[in-house]
């Protein structure tokens, strides 16, 4: 009897998803990797899992990831110190060999890898492949070797999807004006952004270290499910949006206001949380729309 009953359980799961499959197949969703899912081994396996399932149901799934702690690991070894200004980290030249080389090469492939032997498809990208992500370097502040995306090209992404591929695409863009040719280090969460603009992908999802937004941060049962684009700025005068979340939610925004119907900040530290957001009533973490 109990094996019975486990077997409706499952099947009830399934039926539940079926909606949502339904609601999102065809339709295009690009998933920001990064946080400890990316370094936990349990954590990263679960989203991968999470991608592959998602592309099987006929979800156009793209996967955009940073790869910070990777780099800092690599300075290391080599006896160079991180430097960061206002949140990014400053990029001379010896430091974008490091980014590229790490970013674009080993944690691309590694990702491309666990994708593949998972038994999904996937093709491992970065902003300079056919100059996808198009950027000039930044000039507010000397930050080095760092570009704001000025340009997406989605063609290259658009052809891998059309071919069943799931895109794995790290953030090294391609440089414009006096950096023509050269790569150019850009925020992987703004490039997930940018890029879910320009696929007109129904959603964006920030796989972060973060339940959501907290109206109280010593509260975890304070988690705001769902916000309006225009909350958002009384939030921050509040203090309610403060330090490490705004440029989660800037991210939103910028997804928001280049036609991205929903953009969702969910907490990767939760085995699955890719799943429960896109298959289940409840969802995950905090859902930012642009309905007023």
């Amino acid at each position: 009897m109990s094996e019975t009953i486990n077997y409706q359980s499952r099947a009830e799961l399934l039926v539940h998803a079926l909606p949502y499959i339904q609601r999102y197949q065809g339709k295009t969703i690009v998933v920001k990797y990064g946080g400890n899912a990316m370094i936990n081994g349990v954590l990263k396996a679960a989203v991968i899992q999470d991608v592959i399932l998602m592309a099987c149901v006929g979800i156009r799934t793209v996967l955009v990831h940073g790869g910070g702690p990777e780099i800092d690991e690599m300075l290391k070894k080599i006896g160079k110190e991180s430097r960061f200004i206002n949140g990014l980290r400053y990029t001379d030249g010896e430091t974008m060999e490091i980014v590229q080389m790490v970013l674009c090469g080993k944690v691309n492939k590694d990702i491309t890898a666990l994708i593949q032997q998972a038994g999904g498809r996937a093709m491992g990208l970065c902003g300079i492949d056919g100059a996808m992500l198009k950027a000039v370097r930044k000039s507010d502040d000397d930050f080095g070797l760092v570009g704001d995306i000025e340009e997406v090209d989605i063609s290259l992404l658009n052809s891998a999807l059309k071919e069943g591929f799931i895109p794995v695409v790290s953030s090294v863009a391609y440089g414009l004006g006096i950096d023509s040719g050269k790569p150019l280090n850009v925020n992987a969460d703004i490039a997930a952004a940018k890029i879910a603009a320009a696929l007109g992908a129904e959603k964006l999802v920030l796989v972060t270290d973060v339940q959501g937004i907290l109206r109280n941060v010593d509260d975890p049962n304070s988690l705001i499910k769902t916000l309006a684009r225009s909350e958002l700025d009384s939030l921050k005068k509040n203090g309610i949006i403060s330090k490490g979340m705004i440029p989660k939610v800037d991210c939103c925004v910028h997804a928001l206001d280049g036609g991205v119907k929903k953009a969702t900040i969910i907490d990767g530290r939760v085995p699955h949380a890719l799943l429960i957001e896109m298959f289940t009533d409840e969802g995950i973490g905090t859902m930012l729309t642009s309905v007023v």
